[in-house]
């Protein structure tokens, strides 16, 4: 595809979106002078980026890293504040019903991630603060550099994290004590503990080699058979939130159709010709 014609949709303030491979878009949180702290701005082109890669069949993988110094310091509290602030009704129950509307909207800025069918791999450097791990915590795959760390600060600003840690963190981290600790107290999570306690799967010494790890991985990724990678990652999801079999019945329903694919016979015919999944192009989804 033409990078130009094929990027032309993807212009943001907060945001930049790159092609370094076939099939794989890099999305970077780009306000590096501010620490990539999320305005409101951010908020909204979220959902309008990660709608679009979702709908975009040239896009089979998606690599998520912040520019600058550091992933990210997490909400930009000045400029969201007039947003849950001085509200404009007196009654009681139309402002509650009107921040509820709000922080609706503000989780489906990472719902969104979770929903688009294409992986997410979330590349971290440095910080890694407040509403950047309701973000990881929404991608498929986690990578950091030696000198990350992770803070679920929300409760050192007086509010309990509302759009996504509290939810999934317990769904990632193996032991639900850690979880508790990291939201009561707001401590510092280390890149070693990060990787022991399953946020991360791999530690890199520095953010040249994160991302050009994490690149390769969305590069191998993009490779396969998209029907078989995208229908992965629906599956994976639904068996999250529901029972063995409700699941195993989901995916009788789902292979019932896909089973049909083109893809299979082709990845059937280069296995016996002893190629890989790379040697062979499978078409848009």
């Amino acid at each position: 595809m033409s990078s130009e014609a094929g990027l032309s949709s993807y212009s943001y303030e907060t945001l930049k979106v790159t092609t370094p491979a076939d099939h794989v878009f890099h999305v970077e949180l780009n306000r590096p002078e501010k620490r990539n702290a999320m305005n409101k701005a951010f908020w909204r082109e979220m959902v309008l980026c990660f709608q679009a890669l979702g709908e975009d069949a040239n896009c089979r993988a998606v690599v998520l890293s912040g520019a600058g110094k550091m992933f990210t310091s997490g909400i930009d509290l000045m400029d969201l504040a007039s947003d849950f602030l001085g509200p404009q009704e007196e009654d009681v129950s139309r402002i509650a019903w009107n921040i509820r509307k709000k922080i609706c909207a503000y989780q489906e800025s990472f719902s969104v991630v979770e929903k688009c069918t294409k992986p997410v791999i979330a590349a971290i450097h440095n910080a890694c603060i407040g509403g950047g791990v309701d973000l990881i915590a929404a991608c498929d795959i986690r990578y950091c550099t030696q000198d990350a760390y992770f803070q679920v600060k929300e409760v050192d600003i007086g509010l309990a994290a509302d759009v996504g840690t509290l939810q999934r963190l317990p769904q990632i981290i193996g032991s639900r004590s850690l979880v508790n600790e990291l939201a009561f107290t707001a401590r510092k999570m280390m890149s070693d503990e990060a990787l022991s306690s399953g946020l991360v799967s791999r530690v890199f010494p520095d953010n040249s080699s994160l991302l050009s790890a994490a690149l390769e991985l969305a590069t191998e990724i993009a490779s396969k058979s998209p029907v078989a990678v995208q229908g992965t990652k629906v599956n994976l999801l639904y068996s999250r939130d529901h029972s063995v079999q409700e699941s195993l019945d989901y995916m009788a329903t789902w292979n019932m159709s896909m089973l049909q694919s083109q893809d299979i016979m082709m990845s059937a015919q280069a296995a016996l010709q002893k190629k890989t999944p790379k040697d062979v192009t499978f078409s848009k989804l």
